[in-house]
């Protein structure tokens, strides 16, 4: 007799090796870019936001493109696509080592290359989640958007200390070879790999798609600040405390993110995702609210478990529902859609936050993310109402 999880996660598999070597990518740059901007090339916490929400400025810009590549041409596509702009990004990189002299033009073209690895991000997240519902069904939609989730976030808690290390011993040199390397890795393994056939059924237009997923993906953007916040300034918050253990902090936030998923993935497609995502959602926002008042960098390891295990499950719950509302032949564009909520709101989040610790401090960052977190705790409880809600006859 079949195991149902065992049938779920064997055709994935691949898929979420993929995904892991890709996002090492990101995982690797990810401790290293603030300390890069703001030491380095001596920008003020501003910049840095603006560095780093330039990622999530291009995904956002691309996202809907990269569903229209997944429904026309293939899941498999879209994802080589990515991986082929995510290894460019390492070249940019190193065009922006060649002007550090210039710290201006150092990092007008450091954030093209974010401008591109958040293109390539675009095609590779929304190609393998479209490759994954294809593979396992929509039904499995929860488990496949978690099962992404815990390979992306696998390789930001391996990445992390290792970018710390190369970046010890090569500089951001060495980042940017990685990244020129890492992704050509992950597109080799991708070859081999069976396509899955593009819907053939008439697309619905993209206005009818946003309307579907915009409740959800609502709820996406506000809880997606607290992975803004720990991204973008956790390491800038410890570097004005005094406190080391910068990368363990990241690695701390993936296991939580990959504990949840991996004991507790099956609730979105069972007991409803917006149930999993209002409970999950408060979580979220008590850990950025323990990071604000954090006297101790163990406090603030904590504050980044449960804001780590809380988001972990918010994103398929709101998923789930994105995925129940969307026209089936669109599913690429719906994934695209809700996806690109995500980099609304860290796009916003990266600038936003960075001015808010340049008028206030550091700490009031995790305050303010904290607040927005919680905002979505009422977008999951009007999803849980209109669910509930008989239909009218």
């Amino acid at each position: 007799m079949n195991n149902p999880l065992t049938s779920v996660r064997l055709p994935l598999l691949p898929v979420t090796v993929v995904v892991f070597i890709a996002f090492l990518t990101m995982g690797l740059a990810m401790p290293i870019l603030p300390l890069h901007v703001h030491h380095t090339l001596g920008m003020g916490e501003t910049m840095v936001g603006v560095v780093a929400g330039a990622q999530f400025a291009a995904a956002l810009l691309s996202r809907i493109q990269a569903g229209l590549l997944s429904d026309t041409r293939g899941a498999k596509r879209s994802t080589q696509v990515g991986l082929l702009a995510a290894a460019l990004t390492g070249i940019v990189y190193y065009a922006s080592l060649l002007l550090l002299q210039a710290p201006v033009a150092s990092v007008v073209v450091l954030i093209v290359g974010r401008l591109l690895i958040g293109c390539a991000e675009s095609f590779i997240v929304t190609g393998t989640l479209t490759w994954g519902v294809a593979l396992v069904g929509p039904q499995n939609a929860g488990k496949v958007i978690a099962w992404v989730g815990i390979a992306m976030y696998a390789a930001y808690a391996v990445g992390a200390p290792i970018g710390v290390y190369i970046y010890g011993h090569y500089g951001f040199w060495g980042i940017a070879g990685a990244t020129v390397l890492v992704p050509l890795v992950a597109f080799a393994c991708a070859l081999p790999l069976a396509p899955v056939a593009p819907p053939t059924a008439r697309r619905a237009p993209f206005y009818k798609v946003i309307g579907a997923v915009w409740l959800p993906g609502l709820g996406l953007a506000f809880c997606s600040v607290g992975l803004g916040a720990i991204t973008a300034f956790i390491a800038l918050l410890y570097s004005n405390k005094g406190w080391g253990g910068t990368s363990l902090i990241f690695t701390i936030f993936g296991i939580a993110f990959i504990g949840a998923r991996i004991f507790f993935s099956h609730l979105p497609d069972k007991i409803g995702g917006a149930r999993v995502a209002l409970v999950c959602v408060l979580i979220e926002a008590a850990g950025q609210f323990l990071i604000w008042q954090a006297p101790a960098p163990t406090i603030a390891y904590v504050g980044a478990a449960l804001t780590g295990f809380g988001y972990s499950l918010a994103f398929p719950g709101f998923g789930v529902e994105a995925v129940r509302v969307a026209p089936p032949q669109s599913r690429g564009m719906a994934m695209g859609a809700y996806v690109a909520f995500l980099d609304i709101s860290l796009g916003l989040a990266g600038p936003l936050l960075g001015i808010v610790g340049h008028r206030f401090s550091i700490a009031a960052i995790y305050l303010a993310s904290g607040v927005v977190v919680f905002s979505a705790a009422p977008v999951a409880a009007a999803l849980l109402t209109a669910r509930s809600a008989p239909s009218p006859t």
